[in-house]
């Protein structure tokens, strides 16, 4: 094909091409589906002259659609034709019609309007029975929530927090949401903080004020604890005591019987106590209302708070415990101070033992035990203070039987206790010591009132009254015919009567100390022990002293503890009639009081010397010799006639003595007699000394030796009771036979005659005698004989001083 003809068929499809574009922008104009401007757009957009061909092919599509009406027209010209002469004949009918349906809406207008204003008031009526309907919905939406806000304000009102607090919640959680929309709920849901506030403080006010009702009724608390944990001893008491008594019943060892009355006395009291305790005690919920703890703890779990209120209460809770073990100075005064220490703190305890178990983490095991711990340290210290003032066994008594009946109460609600049961051994001793310290008043008083008399018997009936007092034995005694009497004083009976009352009173210390009775029989024989040696044997020691006791009194004193001392045995048999523990037991300690009363009488023995000897120096003293005398009287001396007459007198009161002890005394007395009258003719102050004083003397010291050989005192072998005046005797016969040849020639020699003179005791008295004779013979110079004597007696002198400085010589040869 040439180029002309393919780019004639080139245009050909480029127009072809350009027509139908033209045709579909048409098309799309025609559906008014799309924007026009658009369309517009994309004519003028392809290419030139693209404005001219398409108007021309509008104006085509133009004219076709002018021919398609006018065809259109002609087609329907005729039929338009007749619909208006249809129309022109209907005019007048259509007038008419219009005049017809004027009259009659006038007339229906007319007729409508009454009907018009009841429709309108049905529809007014409509419009408020829909009002009325959406506000009754509305009502019963809100309805529910306002009755449970009133019984929100009712609960407060009857102070129901805890059950106004689960009001809320349901309020908040359920109701408010059903009207979120409307003021009022608003107002409530500001309202509720305020009000869970208020709860708050009420509670907390309620608590307070429950923590302050408490700590004035702990002792109550405390008391009605301590009933109960008593009541529940009781019967088990009452058996223990009654199976004592039993074994009591009818035993008797050499006259010990336990008091059978006593014991159906105590019997009898503990079964009253028993039947008053049958009555009904009230318990700790009787006596508290504890439901402001769980209201408040209830309260403040439901608020997320509960922390804070466990730790306000335990806080408060350690403050009133500080407060509860404070005691009070005077405490230690009456029984009344300590048991309400006991019961305040028992009560405090309790109402924590009951918190303890009805709440839920309130107050734990672990801060009861530290709580305890602590007070337990603080009870301990203040009873060791308060007790050391107590001196009055009974107080103390009274004392261990609150502190048993403490610790038995707080052991019930298991608190551990074993550290008071060992503070009461340590108050056991001092309640010994208190004992201790009251009877011996006691012995005092008793020794006060003795008269140191053997005890008179004129019948029967007072023998039995003296041997059911005091176990004593006699054969002889028993066959003697009334009157007769008794070796001992009332004080035997009486003391031995008031041991074994010490005894009963140490046994009450150890009762419901939960100890065996090995431990109890250690006790009371520790305990009798120290009675024995410590205080009764003290009060011995000082009445033996006492100046106003004479030798009579110290005879009796001797004759009480012998008595006494035999007595003991008795006693460590009743100690075994209470305990049951035999004495042949191990470990059983053993009383002492053999020792006890053997001190005592070595001690009575020995003041009876002194006195005895200081009677002898009040008799000596009364002395009057004349010692220049040149003549004796030719009779002993008056001052020790009497002393002898007084001597033989106590001598015989002696009698009752063990034989040693008249013999010892009876030796004691002449032999300080010998001193005493030995010492009387060494005296410095007496310078000068004849030879009838001498001869007086001598007949003195015979008097003396008389009484020595007649056997004051019997026991005495042969001539031992007058060697005590052996000194004198060899030195007065050396001066009354004037025998110095032989005194020189045989000093030393164990033969001697005056072995006993001492030279030095021999040149005093003979320098005392020359001085005498120089006085005595102004004129001896003259006369041979006297100055022989005085030579004799200056050469004696001579000698006896060198045997005095040792440088003499003894022997027949030098004399």
């Amino acid at each position: 094909m040439s180029a002309a003809g393919k780019s004639g068929a080139c245009g050909t499809m480029l127009e072809e091409e350009t027509d139908q574009t033209y045709e579909n922008v048409l098309a799309e104009i025609q559906s008014f589906e799309l924007p026009v401007e658009a369309t517009l757009r994309s004519v003028y957009d392809d290419q030139p002259n693209a404005h001219k061909k398409f108007m021309e092919k509008l104006d085509a599509c133009i004219r076709n659609h002018d021919k398609e009406i006018e065809k259109m027209c002609n087609f329907h010209h005729q039929g338009f034709v007749d619909a208006i002469t249809e129309l022109l004949k209907v005019r007048t009918d259509a007038e008419k019609l219009k005049v017809q349906v004027t009259d009659t809406n006038r007339r229906f207008q007319d007729a409508g309007k009454e009907m018009i204003v009841h429709t309108e008031d049905i529809i007014r009526c409509r419009i408020q029975q829909r009002n009325i309907t959406t506000v009754v919905e509305k009502l019963q939406l809100c309805l529910p929530v306002l009755e449970m806000y009133s019984k929100l304000k009712e609960q407060m009102s009857a102070k129901r927090y805890y059950s106004a607090l689960k009001t809320m919640e349901q309020l908040e959680n359920v109701y408010f949401p059903w009207v979120s929309q409307y003021r009022f709920c608003q107002l409530m849901i500001e309202n509720l903080p305020k009000l869970r506030e208020d709860i708050k403080e009420i509670s907390m006010s309620d608590l307070k004020d429950f923590l302050e009702s408490i700590r004035k009724h702990s002792d109550k608390i405390g008391e009605t604890a301590m009933k109960q944990a008593q009541h529940q001893k009781t019967f088990s008491v009452s058996l223990q005591k009654q199976n004592k008594m039993k074994f009591g019943k009818n035993m008797y060892i050499n006259h010990d019987r336990i008091p059978e009355e006593r014991n159906e006395t105590v019997l009898k009291h503990s079964l009253e106590e028993e039947d008053e305790n049958e009555e009904e005690v009230l318990t700790v919920q009787d006596l508290v209302d504890f439901s402001p703890v769980y209201r408040c703890l209830h309260i403040y779990s439901v608020l997320g708070d509960e922390e804070t209120f466990e730790n306000y209460y335990r806080k408060q809770r350690k403050k009133q415990a500080r407060l509860v073990l404070q005691p009070q100075s005077n405490m230690h005064e009456t029984v009344d101070g300590y048991r309400r220490y006991f019961t305040q703190i028992v009560g405090f305890f309790v109402v924590e033992d009951h918190i303890l178990h009805v709440t839920q983490g309130l107050v734990t095991r672990a801060y009861t035990d530290e709580l305890w711990n602590m007070a337990l340290s603080k009870i301990i210290a203040v009873l060791r203070a308060h007790s050391s003032y107590c001196t009055d066994p009974d107080l103390v008594l009274e004392l261990k039987n609150l502190i048993v009946i403490f610790a038995d109460t707080l052991q019930g609600y298991g608190f551990p206790v074993n550290r008071l049961f060992d503070l009461l051994f340590e108050i056991r001793d001092q309640y010994n010591e208190t004992l201790l310290k009251k009877w011996a008043g006691v012995f005092r008083d008793i020794f006060e009132e003795d008269n140191y008399s053997p005890i008179p018997i004129v019948n029967e009936e007072e023998y039995k009254i003296v041997i059911s007092k005091f176990p004593f034995q006699d054969p002889d005694l028993e066959k003697q015919s009334f009157p007769k009497k008794f070796p001992m004083s009332q004080s035997v009976p009486h003391i031995y009567i008031q041991v074994k009352e010490f005894i009963y009173a140490s046994l009450k210390f150890s009762e419901s100390l939960h100890r065996s009775s090995t431990e109890i029989d250690d006790m009371l024989r520790k305990s009798t022990n120290l009675l024995l040696t410590r205080t009764l044997s003290s009060c011995l020691l000082n009445l033996i002293r006492k100046p106003h006791i004479g030798l009579t009194e110290l005879v009796q004193i001797i004759i009480n503890t012998t008595h006494l001392e035999q007595a003991c045995k008795y006693l460590e048999d009743f100690i075994t009639n209470i305990t049951n523990i035999s004495q042949e037991t191990v470990h059983t300690t053993r009383l002492y009081g053999l020792s006890t009363f053997k001190d005592a009488r070595h001690a009575a023995e020995g003041e009876i010397y002194t006195k005895l000897n200081q009677k002898i120096d009040e008799f000596v003293q009364l002395a009057d010799y004349d010692w220049t005398m040149s003549e004796p009287d030719g009779r002993a001396s008056g001052y020790l006639m009497d002393l002898i007459n007084f001597l033989r007198s106590i001598f015989q009161v002696f009698t009752h003595l063990p034989g040693k002890v008249a013999q010892t005394a009876c030796m004691s007395a002449c032999q300080h007699l010998s001193t005493s009258l030995m010492q009387m003719l060494l005296d410095s102050e007496l310078k000068q000394i004849s030879m009838g004083a001498v001869q007086q003397f001598n007949l003195d010291v015979i008097q003396c030796e008389l009484f020595a050989s007649s056997e004051p005192v019997p026991g005495f072998q042969g001539d031992t009771l007058q060697l005590a005046f052996i000194d004198l005797r060899q030195l007065l016969d050396l001066f009354m036979v004037w025998d110095w040849s032989t005194y020189l020639a045989d000093y030393g020699q164990p033969a001697s005659k005056y072995l006993r003179v001492n030279p030095n005791t021999a040149l005093t008295l003979l320098e005392k005698m020359k001085d005498t004779s120089k006085k005595n013979n102004i004129f001896a110079q003259f006369r041979k004989n006297d100055r022989d004597k005085q030579k004799l007696i200056e050469t004696v002198v001579k000698q006896l001083r060198s045997l005095v400085n040792g440088t003499g010589k003894s022997g027949r040869e030098e004399w």
